[in-house]
């Protein structure tokens, strides 16, 4: 039930209304009351949301054009999860985002297993309690994330108004995401193993692009699988070869691009290829590395190194708010920095 102390947002249906009370609110709404679908229909549901006075509980409710909805605004309640004194590695930050580095090791988001330690438990304690409130909760916005062992940028929204215009950026797939990982073997146009398999094509610039779908195996829920003919969701992974490690080549530090965002998705798609992320534990990163073609201490190195090689480098987006284009880089942590030494790189 409403409560009369809250602010009340006054909400006019305008013309040709969508067929139901959630769209239609969501369609109309100012733009800076930033109040996404999924948070009207929560305050449907709440009773926040009156027509002539009496609530109006059903998102499929019937609208018309001209009707007045009163939306009231219930301030941002704290969270349970547990502020922790984490170190971070704060790239960029104001009142509505913040870019931050994080190391391997540390999960994104508290999960089953991983309830402390993660990034979010760090944020909560970074801000202080300074937070504007994401779909109705004093928490940070996490619109995308990257795998616990791999290293690199990410942007976390710190307002609602944040949180829904870099989601829309996400899903648009106009945000900027480059990695740098180290792969067994090296992807190269010249490879007729490479032009065989299916989804797997050359772009100019010997730019490799896999485009399948990606879903959970069947058979191990931990992990993602290709699939084709209308299975799973649409991924998109290219990749380009920098750099080669080997005579013929049996590793390279390759630069990766996401068009699309889904989980595991470049280590699947190299994978896939047959060129899986040195030290990746999950989709086969262990080969057997030839001593003869590298030395001793270079295989050492690959054999003893101890998560996927991936590193979350550039980072490029329009600020959700100001519209100001935003581009982040990361250097290589040390770890990758010591794989790519002992493979002969000159760093």
């Amino acid at each position: 039930m409403a409560n009369s102390s809250l602010p009340v947002l006054h909400v006019t249906i305008g013309e040709a209304p969508p067929d139901r009370l959630d769209k239609a609110l969501a369609r109309d709404v100012p733009e800076e009351a930033s109040l996404s679908r999924s948070r009207l229909v929560k305050m449907i549901g709440q009773g926040l949301v009156a027509l002539e006075g009496a609530p109006v509980t059903n998102p499929k409710a019937r609208v018309e054009e001209g009707q007045v909805y009163a939306l009231t605004l219930e301030a941002a309640v704290d969270v349970d999860t547990l502020a922790e004194d984490i170190p971070l590695n704060v790239v960029w930050e104001d009142a509505d985002l913040i870019v931050v580095d994080k190391p391997a090791g540390m999960v994104v988001h508290p999960a089953p297993g991983s309830w402390t330690g993660t990034l979010v438990n760090a944020l909560l304690h970074h801000f202080g309690g300074n937070l504007s409130g994401v779909g109705g909760e004093k928490r940070p916005g996490i619109v995308h994330r990257i795998d616990k062992e791999t290293s690199g940028l990410l942007v976390v929204a710190k307002s609602d108004r944040a949180h829904h215009g870099l989601a829309a950026q996400f899903e648009a797939h106009s945000v900027n995401r480059r990695y740098l990982a180290v792969v067994n073997g090296a992807p190269d146009a010249a490879d007729p193993r490479l032009r065989g398999i299916k989804g797997a094509s050359f772009e100019p610039g010997n730019i490799l692009r896999i485009a399948t779908n990606l879903a959970r195996h069947r058979t191990d829920r931990q992990k993602q699988a290709v699939y084709f003919d209308g299975v799973g969701r649409h991924a998109v992974t290219r990749s380009r070869t920098l750099e080669t490690f080997g005579t013929p080549p049996v590793a390279a530090l390759v630069e990766c691009w996401l068009e699309t965002g889904r989980t595991h998705q470049i280590r699947v798609h190299m994978a896939y290829a047959g060129h899986g992320l040195i030290g990746d534990p999950t989709y086969g990163g262990k080969r057997k590395v030839s001593e003869k073609a590298l030395g001793a201490s270079a295989v050492a190195a690959v054999e003893g190194f101890g998560r996927q090689a991936l590193h979350a480098a550039t980072l490029g987006f329009a600020h959700p708010v100001t519209g100001e284009m935003l581009e982040f880089s990361s250097e290589l942590p040390e770890d990758m920095k010591n794989l790519l030494t002992a493979l002969g790189h000159v760093i």
